[in-house]
């Protein structure tokens, strides 16, 4: 699968960014989110791009680290892990059923 190139705005500025084609939605929502972020910054007085760029990136990153860590306290459960466990529950009442089917033949 090839590349693409895809233009993003933030802060005013474009930026042409390559990403594949599966992952370029997900490019598309994170470069709203970090325009919406050094806005929000830059609403606070907080001047000059590269400065803006960290604390965005911050201000991002703690945001994760509160999710990540919101999991592993079970307090969030990741959609994969959800459905490992759903597809276990599926099999075992398949066997139940199964099982069930097959002692009915018996009685």
């Amino acid at each position: 699968m090839t590349n693409k190139q895809v233009e993003v705005d933030i802060l005013g500025q474009p930026y042409r960014l390559v990403c594949s084609p599966e992952d370029e939605a997900m490019l598309l929502k994170s470069a709203v989110l970090v325009d919406q972020k050094m806005r929000e910054l830059s609403e606070r007085s907080i001047r000059g791009a590269d400065r803006l760029a960290v604390m965005a990136a911050l201000a991002v990153a703690s945001e994760l680290l509160k999710l990540q860590q919101s999991v592993h306290h079970g307090e969030a459960f990741p959609v994969a892990e959800i459905q490992r466990t759903m597809q276990h529950m599926n099999q075992q009442i398949d066997d139940a059923i199964k099982q069930s089917a097959n002692n009915s033949e018996f009685i």
